[in-house]
């Protein structure tokens, strides 16, 4: 297992189409190994392959002691929305009031290729629909007001001449 680098925010790498995956073997459960030890050290509960430099669409997801590899995941169906307090690891220490899903349909494949679909709601619902976003090259950033966007980009800018 390798605890891989996070992509931060505003690396290209966050905004490239994914690819889908097609070959489910040794080298992908690899990356799906190196996505759950980089996911723990850095306390997230979910992470996505852009997020780790690579632009395939795969996400890992933990909570409550449930586990999710998510390959090639699809939103089927969404209903309601809620105004939740979002975090992201390619935003360090960025949370944000943004509108998701109350409950949506998932489909997916998972590490071995077969396919899998789960109503999911709450919690959990925002979890799998942020990190499908990512997938799709949205981003935290992508779901706050214009002025908000502006701010953030002007922090962002700010904490990286700092480091």
């Amino acid at each position: 297992m390798t605890v891989r680098n996070i992509c931060v925010y505003p690396d290209p790498i966050l905004r490239e189409p994914t690819e889908e995956i097609t070959s489910f073997d040794e080298v992908l459960a690899d990356l799906v190994e190196d996505m759950w030890e980089t996911m723990h050290v850095s306390d997230g509960v979910g992470l996505a392959g852009p997020q780790v430099g690579m632009p395939k669409k795969i996400a890992v997801i933990e909570y409550n002691g449930e586990k999710f590899v998510l390959i090639n995941p699809v939103i089927v169906e969404k209903e309601g929305s809620k105004t939740v307090e979002e975090g992201c690891l390619s935003f360090p220490g960025i949370y944000e009031k943004v509108d998701s899903p109350e409950k949506i349909k998932v489909r997916w494949q998972n590490e071995k290729g077969g396919y899998e679909e789960k109503e999911i709601d709450g919690f959990l619902a925002c979890v799998f629909s942020h990190e499908i976003d990512h997938l799709n090259g949205k981003l935290l950033i992508d779901r706050v007001s214009p002025l908000k966007r502006q701010f953030l980009k002007k922090k962002i800018a700010k904490q990286a001449k700092e480091q």
